[in-house]
C-alpha cells in the first residue's frame, strides 16, 4: 500500500501549549486515522498541519513523501482535500455551483466544468442526501444541510487523502452514521481518511487507528482496539468513562 501522509518528529505549538513533540505517522491508502483529545488539546492545529495549512514548530509533513511546498498549492489539492470547521457563504451561490467548487483543482486556470464535473457534483449531493436541493441558495440551508454541502464538496475533489475536522457538526444521528459509512466505504475504496471526532464509540467503531491528544505535548497513538480503554480515556477527557458492548458495538458513558 502507498503511503499518503507522513509525519516525522513532527512538533506542533499554539504559543506556550504543545500539541505533540516528535510524531511519527504514516498513513497509508485505505487507512482510517481518528484523532481525539478534549476541548482546546490542538487537534485542529494539529490537523491543519497536517494538511499543509499551517507550518510545523518542528519536523517534516510530507504528502505521498514530498513536502507541501515541493507539490505546489493546486497540485496538493488534488491530492489532499481539506474540511474545515468554520466556513461562511458571503455570496449568493447554488447547492450544485457550491458543490462544484471541488473540482477547481483539477481545472485549468479559464477552464470551464465539464459535463463530466456536473456529474460527479451530483453523484456527490446524491450520497450526502442533498438530492433535489441542486438549485437552492445555499443561504437558505438548515447548517445541518450546510454541513452535508460542505462533504459533498470534498467528495467532488475526488482527492486520495481526505482529511476532515468534526465533520459531524450539526448532523443528527441518522446523518452522523451516513457520513461516517460513506467515509468507511471511500476507504475501502482506497482513499486514506484522518479525522477529528468527539465520540470515542464511534472512533472505535470506524477507526483503524486513533491519535489521542492529551494537551500537554504528549500523544498515544496505534490500533483503536487497544488504546479506547476506560483508563486511558479517563486521562484523556480528565472523567471517568465506562466502557458499554452490546452485539458487537462498543459505546463509552461517563461515570
Amino acid at each position: 500500500m502507498s503511503i499518503l501522509l507522513a509525519a516525522r518528529e513532527l512538533a506542533v505549538r499554539i504559543g506556550p501549549l504543545g500539541v505533540c513533540c516528535g510524531l511519527d505517522l504514516e498513513l497509508q491508502a485505505g487507512e482510517t486515522l481518528v484523532i481525539l483529545g478534549k476541548n482546546g488539546a490542538g487537534k485542529s492545529t494539529l490537523l491543519a498541519t497536517l494538511a499543509g495549512l499551517r507550518p510545523p514548530s518542528g519536523g517534516q509533513v510530507l504528502l505521498q513523501d514530498r513536502d507541501y511546498a515541493a507539490h505546489g498549492p493546486r497540485a496538493a489539492a488534488r491530492l489532499r482535500g481539506w474540511l474545515g470547521q468554520h466556513r461562511g457563504d458571503p455570496f449568493a451561490t447554488t447547492v450544485l455551483e457550491t458543490a462544484l467548487t471541488g473540482r477547481h483543482p483539477h481545472l485549468g486556470r479559464w477552464q470551464w466544468e465539464s459535463a463530466a464535473d456536473v456529474r460527479i457534483a451530483r453523484e456527490a449531493l446524491v450520497e450526502v442526501g442533498l438530492h433535489g436541493l441542486e438549485e437552492r441558495d445555499v443561504q437558505t440551508l438548515s447548517g445541518g444541510e450546510r454541513q452535508r454541502l460542505a462533504i459533498a464538496t470534498l467528495l467532488t475533489q475526488q482527492t486520495p487523502l481526505m482529511l476532515l475536522d468534526e465533520p459531524l457538526t450539526h448532523l443528527d444521528l441518522n446523518h452522523q452514521i451516513a457520513v461516517l459509512e460513506i467515509l468507511a466505504r471511500r476507504a475501502r475504496q482506497g482513499a486514506g481518511i484522518v479525522t477529528v471526532l468527539h465520540d470515542p464509540g464511534l472512533a472505535w467503531r470506524y477507526a483503524g487507528r486513533v491519535l489521542l491528544i492529551y494537551g500537554d505535548g504528549h500523544t498515544d497513538l496505534g490500533p483503536a482496539d487497544a488504546l479506547l480503554t476506560p483508563e486511558r480515556l479517563a486521562r484523556l477527557y480528565g472523567h471517568p468513562l465506562a466502557r458499554v458492548e452490546q452485539d458487537g458495538r462498543v459505546a463509552f458513558i461517563p461515570c
